[in-house]
């Protein structure tokens, strides 16, 4: 490699600059907010997804509201994602308010029983996140880091109440686990690279 450079600046020509490594594009992560703000703490993922878009974001990081149509968070997917953390309010028997952070463990819609499979595929809405994600998975769009930041709601049926003070209280904390978990997710993503 010396003698290279030495017949190099030998003619009088400058070394050539090694070539610089290319730029890896951010990592592309989609924030997507999953409730009806129609039925009291269903509310809870629309209302963090809109704190979420109210704030400057990382780039690469695109917050959505998908309502309860879970077929907007399958044609988003298909736009290509690196991440997805979905916001809703689940039932896990938690008190009140209590923020969780859920693996989600996807599975393929190939490995549903036949009826299962049949009555998963006459759904067209998918209302459910649950039901989008298998879709996504099927269609080899759901990115493998997956994190869902649910809420125990007290009440996410009654339509026509507002959210309780207990999970609006909660949107703030999940606001933060939300982007707790997006630093980690971009600080990984520069180690890889």
């Amino acid at each position: 490699m010396t003698d290279g450079i030495a017949a190099w600046e030998a003619l009088g020509l400058t070394t050539p600059a090694p070539a610089e490594p290319e730029a890896r594009p951010p990592m592309k992560i989609l924030v997507a907010g999953v409730g009806n703000k129609l039925r009291a703490d269903d509310a809870f993922g629309v209302e963090v997804a809109h704190r979420l878009m109210a704030m400057d974001l990382p780039d690469g990081v695109k917050v959505v509201e998908t309502g309860i149509g879970g077929i907007a968070l399958v044609q988003e997917l298909q736009s290509g994602y690196d991440a997805l953390v979905v916001i809703d309010a689940v039932d896990r028997g938690r008190p009140p308010g209590h923020v969780m952070l859920i693996l989600l463990d996807v599975p393929h819609a190939d490995e549903m029983e036949w009826g299962e499979r049949y009555d998963f595929l006459a759904d067209v809405h998918l209302a459910t996140p649950t039901r989008a994600l298998i879709m996504s998975k099927s269609l080899g769009v759901l990115p493998d880091k997956l994190l869902m930041v649910g809420c125990q709601p007290v009440d996410a049926e009654t339509p026509g109440i507002p959210m309780s003070p207990e999970v609006t209280a909660a949107c703030d904390v999940a606001v933060k686990e939300v982007l707790r978990h997006l630093d980690e997710l971009l600080a990984g993503a520069q180690k890889e690279s």
